[in-house]
């Protein structure tokens, strides 16, 4: 982690307000999204957040949705405005990494529009076999699937 910040995967440390409003209004793939569904998706996923030591003031945040054993998805990767550019981006997904490397999961996956040279550095990598993947997006509730997440 860099000099001055601090990663921590207590719950209770999170500012939910400001990471819904962070996601909710600048992220591509949770515009709009209601801060109910927010608090739910925090509920049920291990959570990351980075923090300012000095002020304690969050600055980053990463979810993880997964069983614990075999499958882990990397969501809502979100670094403050303020404070991108100085290598917190990386420092957060080698921190998500390092937590669930020793639970001893076999894939964990991730999509983004923008940041796969972020996200190599952490060894991810386009996928092999792409054919076996499928996705099913349920229409009553997106009916923008860009804007899923």
């Amino acid at each position: 982690m860099q000099p001055g910040y601090r990663l921590s995967t207590d719950r209770a440390d999170l500012d939910r307000e400001r990471v819904h409003r962070w996601l909710s209004t600048d992220a591509y793939w949770a515009l709009g999204r209601a801060r109910e569904v927010q608090d739910a998706a925090i509920d049920g996923s291990r959570n990351y957040g980075v923090y300012d030591e000095a002020t304690g003031e969050q600055v980053a945040y990463a979810r993880v949705v997964t069983d614990g054993a075999t499958f882990a998805w990397l969501c809502d990767v979100y670094v403050d405005p303020a404070a991108r550019g100085g290598g917190l981006g990386v420092d957060l997904v080698e921190g998500v990494i390092a937590d669930l490397d020793p639970l001893g999961i076999r894939r964990t996956m991730l999509a983004t529009a923008d940041a796969h040279g972020l996200y190599a550095k952490a060894e991810f990598e386009p996928l092999a076999d792409p054919g076996r993947w499928m996705l099913r997006t349920n229409p009553m509730i997106v009916a923008d699937p860009s804007l899923s997440s």
